[in-house]
């Protein structure tokens, strides 16, 4: 059923975007839904599926580590609530399923510090007190029945919504995936995509805190209660929720490098991400532009890239890509790869995995789009961007394929991370590095090359072996790095290799100390 509803949902995505306006006008509700949904399914497909308590905790767990956006963190927390009663039962039968939806309601009240009437809150205490019945389907029906009832009069509860002359996009999501639930009980097939003629987003201006800013952490030093408190002077539409030993957190703020670097002096950053709420406005403005206008001449070429990292995330955005979310540890399905395909408007699209764990995924993604999709093998995130700053969207992408590829090989890549675990590894160069677990290790092109000392040295270390005089170097900051790290950096590569211009810019992939390239 939530494997359906995932795909249901996914049909409605920008119709719950094109309502979307509260708490702020930003149009990417659906999107954000969507993509937590995905994760879950993510979780669902990797375990087993005759155990109970293994397909809970791939609910909650998938929902938490997967949730996007203000939309996303609330509805993880009503499938943590639903995942809850489920997993000590053999079976879900009508009873039990009213109760989940029931804890869903009351763990999704519970994670907002302060619950707002009017929002996905309301639609999920509809679909609760609705959720009555003697078998699965009418417990289903009359959840959906009552969450209409309350959806229908959350433009009476909030003026953003009245002033828009629109319903509430979180709580039409949710009710999405219900309605997703009950027609894979039914057998229904898929429905075809709504057109969308208006966005609502067009009546509002900009919202006073510019960026949405999202972490996700593990190892956390101070409780979840503690790090909401360290988070709160930084803005609003603040969300900091946990479990199993992760914190997820969700802040819109005008501070979103300080904030990261603030967080994570307290645990691993796993992943973050930080969205332009202005620039997202103007992308609805501008596609609700274009859906008032006749239908427009379809691109020959799109562009869909695997990243991580809000740096790296907003330069492959620049450059026309449709994003994926993902990379090393957090590698995305096939089916995350097909959906951003699908979800592009062009003749065919070409796809940067940049990662060469992504790429069989992505090889596999083209296999199911039927001829719609190249691949571009992309193994790091810089050839990615090689490739990308290749990339036109009039040109056909067989024949860009041929100049991206050439573009990533001619890009080298520096990564700093730290060392999963102890071990001894000789390297091409005859070296053997004793490595501990949490060492500082420096790898090049995706191959391991230096261990030892501070991230800063490891990059001058590589530097010294392997620059061989290549005109720019950029250096992003991974999300524990402030760019008062990153001009100190500059300046000692700067000192080294003075022939070379250094780039320097905040928001690297996840996991690591820095990313350079080499171009």
């Amino acid at each position: 059923m939530l494997r359906y509803a995932t795909d249901w949902l996914g049909v409605y995505r920008e119709q719950v975007n094109a309502l979307n306006v509260y708490p702020v006008p930003d149009g990417d509700t659906g999107t954000n839904m969507h993509l937590t949904m995905q994760s879950v399914r993510r979780e669902l497909d990797t375990c087993e599926e005759t155990s109970m308590p293994q397909v809970a905790r791939a609910i909650s767990y998938g929902a938490l580590l997967g949730a996007r956006g203000n939309s996303g963190v609330i509805l993880s927390q009503l499938l943590k609530g639903f995942a809850e009663v489920i997993k000590d039962q053999k079976v879900v039968d009508a009873p039990t399923l009213a109760r989940a939806f029931q804890a869903a309601q009351r763990v999704g009240y519970g994670a907002v510090m302060k619950p707002v009437e009017g929002t996905i809150l309301t639609v999920a205490r509809g679909v609760a007190e609705g959720a009555r019945g003697d078998d699965i389907e009418t417990v289903l029906e009359q959840a959906l029945f009552k969450g209409q009832e309350l959806l229908d009069q959350t433009p009476e509860m909030l003026p953003a919504l009245k002033q828009a002359g629109v319903i509430d996009s979180g709580g039409q999501g949710y009710l999405y995936i219900v309605q997703g639930m009950l027609a894979q009980l039914r057998g229904e097939a898929l429905p075809p995509a709504p057109d969308i003629t208006s966005y609502a987003q067009e009546q509002f201006e900009n919202e006073e805190f510019g960026f949405c800013t999202e972490f996700l952490m593990s190892e956390a030093t101070k409780p979840i209660e503690e790090i909401r408190e360290l988070v709160t002077p930084f803005g609003d539409s603040l969300l900091v929720v946990g479990a199993e030993g992760y914190v997820k957190g969700h802040i819109h703020t005008n501070e979103p490098d300080q904030l990261l670097a603030t967080v994570g002096r307290y645990g691993k950053m796993l992943k973050t991400k930080v969205e332009d709420m202005s620039e997202q406005h103007t992308e609805i403005l501008g596609m609700a532009g274009s859906a008032a206008r006749a239908e427009e001449e379809v691109p020959a070429s799109g562009l869909v890239a695997v990243a991580s990292g809000y740096g790296l995330v907003k330069l492959f955005r620049s450059l026309g890509a449709r994003i994926v979310s993902g990379g090393q540890t957090a590698n995305p399905s096939v089916q995350d790869i097909v959906d951003a395909v699908r979800s592009v408007s062009a003749e065919r699209v070409v796809i940067l995995p940049n990662n060469k764990n992504v790429l069989m995924a992505a090889e596999k993604a083209m296999e199911l789009m039927e001829g719609r999709a190249v691949v571009v093998p992309t193994r790091t995130l810089g050839q990615g961007m090689g490739a990308a700053l290749n990339f036109s969207p009039d040109t056909p992408a067989e024949d860009l394929k041929e100049a991206m590829t050439e573009a990533a090989g001619a890009v080298t890549t520096l990564e700093v991370t730290r060392a999963s675990r102890t071990t001894n590894i000789t390297v091409k160069d005859g070296r053997t590095l004793d490595i501990k677990e949490g060492d500082v290790i420096g790898l090049m092109d995706d191959e391991l090359v230096q261990s030892g000392g501070s991230p800063d040295d490891s990059v001058l270390e590589m530097l010294g072996r392997h620059y061989e005089g290549q005109e720019i170097i950029t250096v992003f900051g991974g999300p524990q790095k402030t760019q008062d790290d990153l001009d100190a950096l500059a300046d000692r590569i700067g000192a080294a290799h003075a022939g070379a211009e250094v780039e320097t810019h905040l928001g690297g992939p996840d996991l690591y100390d820095y990313l350079v390239t080499l171009e």
